[in-house]
């Protein structure tokens, strides 16, 4: 008899392969069989009508902080993600000398949106090396399985002290003994290096974070260390203003390590066709790199709302005699028509380019709505709506921000969208080089909340897009799950068959559904965040075991870090 049967269920087994029908049996933490009729199980699952498919596997998070006292992961364990990796944009916490926490603290506020305070209360430090922060994590319960990845600011930080953010290059002893560190990371299981060259990552104190100032020459020394071990990957977020010496610059880290190399792939307004031409001077060219975008499946789009970070009206005069009252207090004042007529006359004017579009780029905003609307057309725009109703749109978006009691939140879409609609999202979704990404679970609390991303994988791209062609279900489910693994060297992961790792999710396809997101103050010290749930997840399963079941924990924690890349069962 086996431990877990998930029967009758349609079988899309990650690899790419057309979906069949059949069960699925599972034994201890592993797949015993796939397809055709298994035999009982001490317990059982109906899948009649529900997809079965492996566990997402998401590898562009920043829990490194949440970890540490949230053993559920979410809002990723709602849907469905059974394995992330974290660590990611240079950022993290660990290696960390003891007088350093604030300086790693403020290094996450500012790059991640993560509230300094929750972070103060709720990571207890327990760790000074890489390897101390892996054995803190083994040493804890969670719904997920945890990979990491050496973040190189903090890394610069413990070596150089506070001379990582100056424009003072790592001597090469410095150099050296950050080669050294990575080494020790990788032998405690690190699955990689990253780092992150992009002037629009600061601390909270509005300072470049360390590896920005970081040269070749440092990072190829640190990246030796790696084709020392012959394992790991290197991950790169730059802002490419120099595109050809810049991607020649990463085609030398990736040759002369001999390690696969990705970097963040996104579309900006104003160099909407630049993506293309940082994808053409990454593909295969002989030289011996192996590079890879990881691309996003939707908008990077900020969330604006009285209760996140940023809305059009928050740096006004009158506005800010309310922002300390509670939702229901303002919501109150902001109905008062007086009140109103104050805050939409006053002008402002700001040098911050956020902050333009934020408080001005009207054109670019739109209700999100329940169901979520992540592809509107310009006719849906915030201006649009204005210019249909003889409004000015800045009213429009006023009364837009009241609705459901002060909770309603306007969408705006920061790259990714220049053509208002999905098209150049699928054009990289499409590429055979791209990895799905960018998702950014656990950062950007008051902002982003793109965790849901791989849902709406399902929802939008494979079901209900109107706006454009859709992609097949088999291929969507492999880019997210086996693609990804393998990528990253979990070659145990993201495909069912005999011998692989049991995560499993089972879908209600036709009832799947995002619900919008709204803040929670959940986090320690009574921290704001961001989350977003699903319907429609029947169960998940981690490592054999059910640990969630129409969206409710079981109780169940079987997830562990990761130590390393991870040998398939043919190789086991």
């Amino acid at each position: 008899m086996h431990d877990l049967v998930i029967r009758g269920g349609t079988i899309v087994d990650g690899t790419g392969a057309d979906a069949y029908a059949g069960d699925l049996a599972i034994d201890g933490g592993t797949i015993a069989a796939v397809g055709g009729k298994v035999g009982p199980g001490k317990r059982e699952i109906n899948a009649a009508g529900a997809l079965v498919q492996p566990g997402w596997v998401d590898v562009h998070t920043h829990y490194d902080g949440q970890v540490t006292w949230d053993p559920l992961i979410g809002p990723s364990c709602w849907h469905g993600v059974t394995t992330i990796v974290m660590g990611n944009c240079g950022v993290g916490f660990a290696p960390v000398r003891p007088d350093m926490h604030t300086d790693l603290i403020e290094l996450m506020e500012g790059v991640e949106d993560i509230p300094g305070a929750a972070l103060h209360e709720g990571v207890d430090w327990r760790w000074e090396s890489f390897p101390e922060f892996m054995d803190a994590l083994g040493a804890m319960n969670h719904a997920i399985d945890i990979g990491v990845q050496v973040p190189h600011s903090p890394l610069r930080a413990y070596v150089m002290g506070d001379a990582a953010s100056g424009e003072r290059p790592a001597t090469e002893d410095e150099m050296a003994q950050m080669a050294t560190l990575v080494e020790e990371g990788l032998a405690s299981g690190a699955l990689g290096f990253t780092t992150s060259k992009t002037k629009f990552h600061r601390t909270s104190k509005n300072e470049h974070v360390p590896s920005y100032t970081a040269d070749l020459r440092e990072l190829q020394t640190i990246v030796r260390a790696m084709k020392k071990r012959g394992e790991g990957l290197i991950g790169v977020l730059s802002d490419f203003d120099a595109p050809e010496e810049d991607m020649a610059g990463l085609r030398q880290l990736s040759a002369e390590s001999g390690r696969p190399l990705y970097y963040l792939l996104v579309q900006f307004d104003d160099k909407p066709d630049k993506w293309r031409r940082l994808l053409e001077l990454s593909r295969p060219n002989g030289d011996g790199a192996q590079i890879r975008p990881q691309v996003c499946p939707r908008p990077v789009g900020f969330f604006l709302g009285l209760e996140c970070s940023l809305h059009p009206f928050m740096s006004k005069a009158a506005y800010k005699e309310i922002r300390d009252l509670s939702l229901a207090d303002r919501v109150a004042r902001m109905r008062d028509p007086d009140f109103k007529q104050r805050v939409i006359s006053e002008q402002r004017q700001h040098k911050s380019h956020i902050m333009q579009e934020v408080t001005g780029a009207f054109d670019k905003m739109f209700r999100l709505g329940d169901p979520p609307n992540y592809e509107p057309s310009e006719d849906q725009s915030i201006a649009a709506m204005a210019a249909r109703e003889g409004r000015p749109p800045a009213e429009v978006a006023y009364d837009i921000l009241l609705e459901r009691d002060g909770k309603e939140l306007i969408f705006l879409p920061f790259t990714n969208y220049t053509s208002r609609n999905h098209d150049t999202i699928r054009e990289m979704m499409t590429d055979d080089q791209a990895l799905f990404g960018l998702g950014d679970g656990g950062a950007h609390c008051g902002l982003i909340c793109d965790a849901s991303i791989p849902t709406y994988l399902l929802t939008h791209w494979v079901r209900d897009r109107a706006r454009g062609d859709r992609l097949p279900l088999e291929w969507i489910v492999h880019r997210q799950t086996q693609a990804n693994a393998k990528f990253f060297g979990l070659n145990d992961r993201g495909a069912l068959a005999p011998g692989m790792k049991a995560d499993v999710n089972v879908i209600d396809f036709d009832g799947l559904q995002l619900r919008p997101p709204h803040i929670v103050r959940d986090l320690p010290a009574g921290g704001r965040r961001l989350i977003q749930e699903a319907q429609g997840y029947i169960a998940t399963v981690q490592t054999g075991a059910v640990t969630f079941e129409h969206g409710e924990h079981s109780g169940a924690l079987p997830g562990g870090v990761i130590r390393g890349q991870q040998k398939g069962p043919t190789a086991a």
